[in-house]
This record gives C-alpha cells, sequence and structure tokens, in this order.
C-alpha cells in the first residue's frame, strides 16, 4: 500500500492505516527523537533509530517489528525538500506511536546562554522525551533574562547540559565534555564529534566544571538542530547567593576558533534519506 503525503503537524501511526493526522497527542510523552532533514539529507540518522528503538524497549514499548514498522513509514513520509525538523514519538496512550512533523526553525550559529546554573529538573534524564516541557519552560525563564538557553547543573554546581543541547567546550587543545556517568543524554552529534576527534588524533577528556570555570573558554551547545553554536555571550553576572553553578561575577565568552571548521564539517557529512 502506497504511504500517502503527510502534511506538517501531528500524526498517528497503526500498522493497517499508517500515519493518520491527528488533532491532538493524548496521554504523556514516554519517548522522543528529533533531527534535522534538508532538502532531504541528515546526520546520523541510524543513529536516532537506534537511540529511539533502545529508549522504546526500556519503557516497554511496543515489539522491535512494529517499531521498524513504524520506522519505515515515517521514512517514507519525510519531505525530500525544504528544511523539517521532524519529531518521532511514543505516548503512553496504547503505546502510540506518532510523528510530529515541523518546519525548521531559523538556524543559528551562535547562541547567548544564561550565566546563573539551573538545578536540573528532569525525571528521566537520560531518555529524551518526558521532560520536554520541563525543560520549556527552563529555556523560556532564560528568554526573560535575556538568553536563548540555560545550562543544567548537578546540585555540586558541575555543568550537565544545555536545556536543549549537550555542551563541550576546549580547554587549550583539548574537547572536553561533562563525564559519562553524570544524567546526561546520550547525543547523537555530540558522539559524531567524538569520533572525528579520536580520528584526528585530537584529546578529549570528561571533566568536571561549574558554569564559573567555562569563563573564557570556547564552549559549543551541539544538538541535532543546530549542529555546533558557539557561546558567543553570557547573559547576567551571578545567581542568587550560594545557587548551585552561579557564576561569581561576569563571565566572558572565549574566542570561536574552532566552531566554523566543525559547522562546516557537520553539514559535509549529511546523507540522503533512505
Amino acid at each position: 500500500m502506497a504511504q500517502p503525503v503527510v502534511m506538517e503537524g501531528l500524526s498517528a501511526w497503526t500498522p493497517a492505516g499508517g500515519l493518520i493526522p491527528v488533532q491532538e497527542r493524548g496521554g504523556r510523552l514516554l519517548v522522543a527523537d528529533s533531527w534535522l532533514v534538508r532538502e532531504g539529507r541528515v546526520r546520523g540518522f541510524e543513529r536516532h533509530r537506534e537511540r529511539f528503538l533502545r529508549a522504546c524497549g526500556e519503557c516497554d514499548g511496543p515489539p522491535l517489528r512494529r517499531l521498524l514498522e513504524f520506522w519505515r513509514d515515517m521514512t517514507d513520509a519525510l519531505p525530500r525538500t525544504g528544511e523539517w525538523f521532524p519529531r518521532v514519538e511514543l505516548g503512553v496512550g496504547a503505546r502510540e506511536l506518532r510523528l510530529l512533523l515541523r518546519v525548521a526553525p531559523p538556524l543559528g550559529t551562535g547562541v547567548r546562554v544564561w550565566a546563573t546554573g539551573q538545578s536540573d529538573p528532569r525525571t528521566v534524564p537520560r531518555r529524551k522525551g518526558p521532560d520536554l516541557e520541563t525543560l520549556a519552560r527552563v529555556r523560556r525563564r532564560a528568554s526573560v533574562e535575556g538568553a536563548d538557553e540555560a545550562v543544567l547543573v548537578a546540585p555540586t554546581g558541575i555543568v550537565l547540559e544545555a536545556a536543549t543541547a549537550s555542551v563541550l567546550w576546549w580547554e587549550d587543545d583539548t574537547l572536553c565534555l561533562p563525564p559519562p556517568r553524570l544524567p546526561v543524554l546520550p547525543g547523537v552529534t555530540v558522539a559524531l564529534i567524538q569520533e572525528r576527534a579520536h580520528r584526528e588524533g585530537i584529546r578529549v577528556a570528561h571533566r568536571e566544571r561549574t558554569v564559573a570555570e567555562l569563563d573564557g573558554l570556547e564552549v559549543w551547545l551541539v544538538n541535532a538542530l543546530h549542529g555546533i553554536r558557539p557561546v558567543t555571550s553570557w547573559a547576567g553576572e551571578t545567581g542568587e547567593p550560594g545557587e548551585a553553578g552561579a557564576a561569581e561575577g561576569p563571565i566572558e565568552a572565549g574566542p570561536t576558533l574552532r566552531a566554523p571548521e566543525w559547522r562546516k564539517w557537520l553539514d559535509d557529512i549529511m546523507e540522503p534519506l533512505p
């Protein structure tokens, strides 16, 4: 049976009917995954599939056979022209599989970040989906403070990640990121970056740093939509006295030395959809 053309918006999937437009989702979101589609090309598509399948398995989702059928139909339905930011979902209601097809927002080449570390509010930090609404509220609060993004921190003040992105930074010639034992989402784009660094003999280190300790460094926010966005400025000076992750004064963004070349590389490794 030919897969119907899917329009922008939300579609629910069934084995018999494929993807059918719906007005609203039912129940809580258990799993989500999203990526950029540009003129039919995607970066790390198979990795997104594996992460989605694994997350569905962790929360007792549909059988693998059904998940693969959904993924096939979803892939067929993705537009091959234009720029899109689709999201696949697993919902609570009857373990419902869905596709949210969205036009991609304008892509950023830099990002302004709120300097005050935000205590991590997530309930399931290693699985994308259940905490998306909570993280959206964190970003809205950052926007009030004149920033595009906020950094989540552990109770000790150690940087974990941003509300919608992983955090990487450079210390001299070493590419740094938080230790994997911390509650961070396994990022697809971060994994691609680490693999390139290892291939080229660039030292990669897992280090614990507070927001204040990122002062003057080249810091990247990394996700599947924007790729690499270097931090071009930090909004605000300090948090409340004694607040975890608060900077001790104004912090400065380091020079953007490496990001342009790495951004181009990420664009170059996009591949056609199956």
